[in-house]
């Protein structure tokens, strides 16, 4: 062997050496810590531009609702969630080739450099708005790494008997990030809106020292072994186009409210899912396959899921649904300035992540003594009954029944997400943690979207089909020509939908400047107030959004079935790699995982 040869497999052994070495008991709370901390910098970054994208665009000077501009609204809204949710599994099973704490720590950096980037995009206009997108898709890889390791992470450090607790933390941090995403997005675009971006960037740096100081890879590295390429880019390319295709459904397309008919959408459908079966195919038939379809034959992980891919479509569009109810009529109503509603609908919305955060890590520790399957089950039954109940408020609520149900929803998300989350990562061998986490993380992320996607079409479907009569009468009766109300009447839903969910005044967005200052000033008032669009469009909204939440309830009481299925046997060993520190993480035994 020559002089080259052996300094460059020493310079190995001293860095796995080091990444490698034994770890103390404490040694678990540092990975909560950090995980935690991880966690909850990326999900602040998935929610903090829906407030703060009117400062962005203003900053930029771009008009997303301007025709052909609306593609920057979309890339904005969905960029990051669709590379995240197309690269978790590949991260995944990378991680488990090269280290998860090694790519963990890359992702810390990764996402900092994005957070840096955006916070000094140099372009304004069309240059600066696809900066900004670039820049977000460097920021989804980065919360790629973190969000598919995290979890795989956390499982190797603790123990069966408080895994369910550290978990049920890190899926806390996760949630509360979102909410606090949205309120933060809000108070910074006040001020500038690169502070929105800059609020990151210490905090990655400090996440990315601490990360490389601290962490340490407690589970066995499998080494250097064939990376299956062909599944990497067919499931890739698969996803990212099915998902594309869904996303732009939500667009109007000829003289159709949704884009549904776009060839190009259905073409994009077509396309990913033929890509999806042919990974599927490639899969079976490698040698070192990317995603472990071998997992699905332990019933823990199959159930689980199953059950979280349901409960993400049934929750993933949620949250946007009810801002869009809260800033379209109720704020409005109670007279609140357009500009300031999307601030005050993250206020609002607070309930949600109250409920959440009282039984997020409560679940979490009493499913480490009790099984994951009991509580699971009950949170998804909850949701669903809260999902049924929400279907009775009228458009004009009292809040305190609208918090009641909001905080209920949170309530059975946190009862289902940490054991749920435990029973998935412990029904794996712990070699397979990173690609399992990966395909966990996957399958919630896609459900989110797919779920975007269809409740936005339901409510513009439910929209097209009653709002143009009601508009065109409308706006006729306060004194818009009828032949400017009946265009008016005719734009897609989404023109009115998008305004109101970016802060804007629809009708100041919709009705020509030239023909509002010809009205008279008591008409104008009328047009511009506070109660005039909401209660044009509340009537068509609600049917929507009741149908939207009729299939949340129907998806939620499917997955609480598929979690019912899960078995309940326990899921390990219950032991950690933290607590065998003599030895790497070791398999866990087939006869041990419930099938």
């Amino acid at each position: 062997m020559d002089t080259a040869t052996s300094n460059v497999e020493a310079n190995e052994r001293r860095r796995v050496s080091r990444s490698q070495r034994p770890v103390g008991p404490h040694y678990k709370w540092v990975a909560l810590t950090n995980t935690t901390l991880g966690v909850l910098m990326a999900s602040i970054d998935a929610s903090i531009v829906l407030i703060s994208l009117p400062a962005i665009f203003k900053g930029i000077n771009i008009d997303p609702l301007a025709p052909g501009e609306s593609n920057y609204f979309l890339w904005m809204l969905l960029g990051y969630m669709v590379v995240t949710a197309t690269l978790l599994v590949t991260f995944g099973r990378i991680s488990d080739m090269f280290g998860r704490v090694r790519l963990y720590n890359l992702g810390f950096a990764i996402f900092t450099v994005g957070s840096i980037l955006l916070w000094l995009t140099p372009g304004t206009g069309n240059t600066g708005a696809l900066e900004l997108i670039i820049f977000r898709f460097v920021q989804g890889i980065g919360a790629g790494f973190l969000f598919s390791n995290s979890a795989a992470i956390l499982t190797d450090a603790f123990p069966a008997h408080q895994r369910g607790f550290a978990l049920g933390i890190n899926q806390i941090a996760a949630i509360l990030g979102s909410v606090i995403g949205l309120i933060l997005g809000g108070i910074l675009s006040y001020f500038s809106w690169r502070l929105v971006f800059l609020v990151s960037v210490p905090v990655g740096i400090v996440g990315t020292v601490w990360a490389y100081l601290m962490l340490r890879e407690v589970a066995t590295i499998r080494g250097k072994q064939k990376i299956d390429w062909a599944g990497n880019i067919t499931f890739a390319i698969g996803a990212t186009v099915l998902l594309l295709g869904i996303t732009y459904g939500i667009e109007p397309y000829g003289g159709s409210p949704i884009g549904w008919g776009n060839p190009m959408v259905i073409a994009a459908l077509v396309i990913g899912v033929v890509l999806l079966a042919t990974f599927i195919w490639i899969e079976l038939h490698v040698e070192d396959p990317m995603f472990r379809l071998d997992l699905f034959k332990i019933r823990m992980f199959a159930a689980g899921n199953a059950s979280s891919f349901l409960g993400s479509i049934a929750r993933g569009g949620l949250q946007f649904m009810l801002v869009i109810w809260l800033q379209g009529i109720w704020l409005p109503l109670h007279g609140y300035n357009y500009d300031v509603t999307p601030l005050w609908a993250g206020i609002y919305m607070i309930p949600l992540m109250i409920g959440f955060l009282l039984m997020g890590p409560l679940s979490g520790y009493l499913s480490d003594r009790f099984g994951a399957r009991i509580f699971s089950t009950a949170g998804m039954l909850i949701q669903t009954v809260s999902f049924l109940l929400l279907t009775v408020l009228p458009a004009n609520f009292d809040y305190i029944w609208f918090a009641v149900l909001i905080f209920f929803l949170g309530l059975g998300q946190g009862m289902f997400s940490s054991p749920n989350t435990s029973s998935i990562m412990g029904s794996v061998p712990a070699e397979q943690r990173g690609v399992a986490s990966g395909m966990r993380a996957t399958f919630q992320n896609s459900g989110s979207i797919v779920s975007i996607g269809v409740f936005f079409s339901i409510i513009t479907a439910g929209l097209a089909a009653a709002l143009p009569s009601t508009l065109a009468g409308g706006l006729t009766h306060a004194g818009v020509p009828a032949t400017v109300s009946d265009k008016i009447a005719h734009l897609p839903p989404t023109s009115a939908l998008f305004a109101a969910f970016l802060g804007y005044n629809p009708m100041q967005t919709l009705i020509p400047h030239s023909v509002l200052t010809a009205l008279p000033a008591a008409n104008q008032s009328n047009l511009l107030g506070h109660s005039f669009f909401p209660n044009l469009i509340s009537s068509p909204f609600m049917v929507g959004i009741h149908n939207v939440f009729y299939l949340s309830a129907a998806m939620c009481l499917v997955a609480a079935i598929a979690s019912l299925l899960r078995g309940k046997a326990q899921q390990d060993d219950g032991t950690s790699v933290s607590e065998r520190t003599d030895t790497p993480s070791e398999e866990v035994p087939a006869s041990s995982r419930a099938r």
